[in-house]
């Protein structure tokens, strides 16, 4: 019996994004707060995306859709010196939202909850 198991392929696009995020400091040659920053997010979306294989649940989603809006926020508040450190940091956080939405969209769990907390409501 494997302890990890992925039961949603956007777990593992997200992984990815968070790695790009670690590798992308280094690559696209990152400095000051940027570099830590982007690290520090793209580890965050690592271990949202782990946590997904080892205890599936809907709750690491609204995590990685915070990490993401952080990262769409990151090169404005802090002031990202390149325009290639902008662009990645604003699209991985639109990747890792969008991912993480659609994972919500399509998980039973997720959808379960919320017809029994607001479709009850409504009727």
């Amino acid at each position: 019996m494997s302890i990890m198991r992925i039961q949603h392929w956007q777990d593992v696009a997200s992984l990815l994004v968070g790695v790009w995020l670690v590798l992308s400091s280094f690559v696209l040659g990152l400095s000051g707060a940027a570099v830590w920053i982007t690290i520090a997010l793209g580890l965050g979306v690592m271990l949202f995306a782990v946590e997904g294989f080892v205890i599936p649940s809907y709750l690491e989603e609204w995590g990685e859709m915070l990490l993401g809006l952080a990262l769409v926020v990151a090169p404005w508040s802090i002031g990202y010196e390149t325009t290639s450190a902008t662009v990645s940091s604003a699209l991985s956080g639109i990747v890792v939202i969008l991912l993480a939405g659609w994972e919500l969209m399509t998980d039973r769990d997720f959808t379960a909850w919320w017809n029994d907390h607001w479709h009850h409501r409504a009727g």
